[in-house]
Order: structure tokens, then C-alpha cells, then sequence
């Protein structure tokens, strides 16, 4: 059975920078896409950054390019969100999800698994 859980969320200040991971179980991460989408209050899920299979880095969030920075441990498998001087604007639910297809999407529909999600709030 296929799970995705995030943690590392939390609140920090404007300028700040956290690391969300996100540990899969029930399959291998080098097999497939693995994307961070989050989804501010009112707001539609929104694709932020996602890893081809081949490891290679797609920005959907124009933003975060420069900012943010996905890395893959194969022997946790888990995959990791650094992201660097935060702002109030990047506070949402951040969930990561598994293409098992291995090609990377910005829409939310085609990716087959999400975990939970971990929340990440920036003061100003």
C-alpha cells in the first residue's frame, strides 16, 4: 500500500527558511515523478516544484524558483522541500505528490498519490 507523509511544516518569519520532508512507503522514489503542491486558505492546490524521474527540477511557481530546492535521500526514500527566504505569501498546506508515470504535471488531478500535508505559515 502506497503513503506519502509529510512533516517540517511550521511557523516562521518572514526571510526564514524551512525544510519539509516528505517519506514514501510502498514504492521507491526513483521510479517515479515526485512533486510539492500547496494550497493557501481559499485557494486551489497549486503545483510549487516537481522531480522528474530522470532528476530533473520543473518550477510551476515562478517564485520559488531561485528559493526553493528539492532533494531526493534513496535511502530514506524520502524527498525534501528546502525552502529559503520565506515570505508571508508562501504560507499554505504544502503536500507532495507521486506521478507514477515518472513525468512531471502542474495539474494536481494527474498525480496518483498525496500524503496528508504539513503546514507552513510566514509572519511578516
Amino acid at each position: 500500500e502506497v503513503h506519502l507523509v509529510e512533516s517540517g511544516g511550521g511557523l516562521v518569519q518572514a526571510g526564514g527558511s524551512l525544510t519539509l520532508s516528505c517519506t514514501a512507503s510502498g514504492f521507491t522514489l526513483d521510479e517515479t515523478a515526485i512533486a510539492w503542491f500547496r494550497q493557501a486558505s481559499g485557494k486551489e492546490r497549486e503545483g510549487v516544484l516537481c522531480y522528474t524521474r530522470s532528476r530533473l527540477s520543473i518550477y510551476y511557481e515562478d517564485s520559488a524558483n531561485g528559493r526553493f530546492t528539492i532533494s531526493i535521500d534513496n535511502a530514506r526514500n524520502t524527498v525534501y522541500l528546502r525552502m529559503n527566504y520565506l515570505i508571508p505569501e508562501d504560507t499554505a498546506v504544502y503536500y507532495c505528490g507521486e506521478q507514477a508515470e515518472g513525468v512531471c504535471t502542474g495539474g494536481s488531478h494527474q498525480y496518483d498519490y498525496w500524503g496528508q500535508g504539513t503546514h507552513v505559515t510566514v509572519s511578516s
